[in-house]
């Protein structure tokens, strides 16, 4: 993984070539973050793992602005955040094409508590999620890492580098703090 943090650095540096490095070196691991997210979505779901990979890796590094990745931790948590941004937005236009939006039933269950949502869930959970990372981004971050990525709380917390207890304890806030925000806003939740 030193190799990954070098490649970043140099992507970070202006290197053009580096991007063409990087991406055999974590695509395996994106790929399998992507399928583990996308193995929640309802069946019918038309993006791939792979596309989502794809796209994600494109918005992160085909873009004019400098990246900031001083670490492979710091590359995965955007890559992540990249993840999550398409699948709003693709839920997004599944609900204005198909849905004409409304208010959907979101499952908060201990483990997978949005897993099977519909695109309208999707953006419900996603509009919480930006207002809870104004409140408490480590929480909003942890959220990203286990519905998005994928990762179980452990995963989650060394992607942050903090400790398990303290991923818990956000995980356990976040998911509170997002279902009031629901029953809050009217959404229709179990």
């Amino acid at each position: 993984m030193a190799d990954v943090t070098q490649i970043l650095s140099q992507i970070e540096a202006g290197d053009p070539s580096a991007a063409d490095q990087l991406l055999p070196l974590v695509y395996e691991e994106l790929r399998k973050l992507a399928a583990a997210k996308l193995a929640h979505e309802k069946p019918g779901q038309t993006l791939q793992a792979t596309a989502l990979v794809h796209d994600a890796y494109i918005r992160l590094v085909a873009t004019d602005e400098a990246q900031h990745w001083h670490s492979r931790r710091y590359f995965f948590s955007a890559a992540a955040e990249a993840m999550r941004r398409i699948l709003v937005e693709n839920a997004r236009q599944k609900a204005r094409l198909k849905h004409g939006g409304g208010a959907q039933r979101v499952e908060l269950d201990d483990d997978h508590w949005v897993t099977s949502v519909s695109p309208e869930q999707l953006m419900a959970v996603d509009d919480c999620l930006i207002k809870l990372a104004e409140e408490d981004p480590t929480a909003a971050e942890v959220v990203k890492l286990r519905y998005f990525a994928g990762m179980n709380i452990a995963e989650a917390a060394d992607s942050l580098g903090i400790h398990r207890a303290t991923a818990h304890r956000h995980w356990t806030y976040a998911r509170a703090w997002i279902r009031a925000e629901l029953l809050s806003t009217d959404t229709d939740i179990k």
